[in-house]
């Protein structure tokens, strides 16, 4: 009986979600995969038996890596404006590393019909909503519906990352100048929701 080489099985894995989430290749081949992982394309078939298996793997291990980042966040016991420093950090942090995760994620998602199955923790997110709401009645951050804040905050974080290409050209920026802006984009959130 073989056994399997869980490094080469990983090593597939990892330039699988390096292509999708870092370059942007949402619709790779197994043999783009298999070329940039430096294997024979039967490797691939192998270890997933087929492509539809590893991207299936690679987006549920996408929203887990992805919730369990932003759970810990809304979890944390440290005061609200300091999780939300924190949250502005980790969200911009972890999406310019895979900028094009969450696009990914969501055409995976509405490409499988899957968005019921795969929805993230609600309960780490009612408390965070509870939280937001506590903070509106106490007057430290402006009264609207909860969700409404959230959507605003990720929009702020996600939006400009997500059209990165498009905002480089538009500026006539290059990618370290992009990335020295989105830096300074961190604590302009932060003052925009805490004036």
């Amino acid at each position: 009986m073989s056994t399997r080489d869980t490094g080469t099985e990983q090593l597939i894995k990892d330039t699988a979600k390096h292509l999708f989430f870092a370059e942007g290749k949402l619709h790779a081949t197994t043999q783009e995969i298999a070329d940039a992982a430096g294997v024979n394309r039967t490797l691939v078939n192998y270890y997933f038996r087929s492509r539809d298996i590893l991207f299936d793997q690679v987006l549920d291990e996408a929203q887990e890596g992805f919730s369990s980042t932003l759970d810990a966040v809304f979890k944390s016991s440290m005061p609200f404006r300091e999780k939300i420093r924190n949250l502005i950090h980790v969200f911009i942090n972890e999406t310019t590393k895979y900028p094009y995760r969450q696009l990914f994620i969501i055409t995976e998602m509405n490409r499988d019909n899957v968005i019921n199955a795969k929805r993230s923790k609600a309960k780490e997110v009612k408390l965070f909503l509870a939280e937001i709401q506590a903070e509106m009645d106490q007057g430290n951050v402006r009264k609207m519906e909860p969700k409404q804040f959230i959507m605003n905050l990720f929009s702020l974080m996600a939006h400009p990352l997500l059209t990165a290409p498009l905002n480089q050209a538009l500026f006539g920026m290059n990618d370290d100048e992009y990335a020295k802006l989105m830096e300074e984009r961190k604590e302009l959130i932060f003052e925009t929701i805490f004036r």
